[in-house]
């Protein structure tokens, strides 16, 4: 493992509260340096220190000669690229640059994370999505089906809004009861930012039917979906300031075509029914927020 660091800023260790860390996975790609303007974003607004991190995988020694320097090689070329990753940081951020070395590039991140008792882990998607839109790679999707720390996934091209000063957490609140719930940890990012809460509710009727009983449908189920934000909003400390809204459509996807997103926008989901423990797991409504918003959305491990 190899380590480079930034001398703080005089601001940087002002205080005596710990300071948060995130992980944020590199490759010289266009969505490295999407998780890069990601994780800068987060620690403008957190006062975050950032770990860029590359995984290099292992060379399998067969008795062959060179083996120990050709591994050096690939390190060193690893280290190589997080000076370019970090040339991406704009002047004042804290920051490290490690190398290290594990099978998996996202059980390499993973073990970085818990180590160092990281916050989140902030990686971009996949280059060959739409502009501005998610889509999940190998690493990003291993890591929302098993990481135990909160993922934050930057949507493609985020790097061209690297100045970006996030203002508002959108959180998805689940409307089963049973379902985990990803506002505590939004509760907590909001109060340490000092950012706006949006309390979001989706309904869609997914009915083939446009008659009158379908309608009275929707407006119940609308009804109920304000009546749940409204409870929602009572329970959230007085001194935030909390945005409700309601996505209507004849169906998820409508739904959440009708949101809109801002340049400030971040997105906080819960993790599906099958995930285990204390781990992030990707269910289907989140999957369906993460293709159609156009804002980072970071994923919350399951509470139980």
């Amino acid at each position: 493992m190899s380590t480079d660091s930034l001398a703080a800023t005089p601001d940087d260790t002002a205080g005596d509260a710990p300071v948060p860390r995130l992980t944020v996975g590199y490759l010289a790609t266009p969505s490295g340096a999407d998780g890069v303007a990601l994780g800068v974003a987060l620690a403008r607004v957190t006062g975050a220190d950032l770990d860029l991190v590359c995984v290099v995988r292992p060379v399998p020694y067969d008795g062959s000669p060179g083996i120990a320097q050709y591994q050096r090689r690939l390190e060193d070329q690893a280290a190589q690229w997080l000076r370019e990753g970090a040339a991406l940081i704009p002047p004042g951020f804290r920051y490290r640059t490690i190398v290290t070395v594990n099978d998996s590039f996202a059980d390499g991140l993973i073990s970085h994370a818990v180590e160092t008792g990281a916050k989140m882990i902030v990686v971009g998607g996949t280059g060959d999505g739409l502009l501005r839109r998610h889509t999940l790679g190998t690493v990003s999707n291993e890591l929302v089906h098993s990481s135990p720390v909160p993922v934050a996934l930057a949507p493609r091209g985020y790097s061209d809004r690297v100045d970006t000063v996030l203002g508002t957490v959108t959180v998805a609140v689940p409307v089963e009861p049973d379902a985990d719930n990803p506002l505590p940890f939004a509760e907590k990012l909001v109060e340490r930012a000092k950012l706006n809460l949006r309390l979001l509710s989706l309904v869609s009727l997914e009915s083939p039917f446009d008659d009158d009983s379908s309608r009275d449908a929707r407006r119940a189920q609308i009804a109920v979906a304000r009546e749940l934000l409204d409870r929602t909003r009572a329970e959230v400390s007085p001194e935030l300031e909390v945005g409700v809204v309601v996505a209507d459509g004849d169906t998820l996807d409508e739904a959440l075509a009708n949101l809109p997103w801002g340049d400030d926008d971040i997105v906080a989901v819960g993790s599906g029914h099958l995930a285990p423990p204390h781990r992030v797991f990707l269910g289907s409504t989140a999957a369906r927020i993460l293709r159609w918003t156009t804002s980072p959305v970071i994923v919350v491990p399951r509470s139980r």
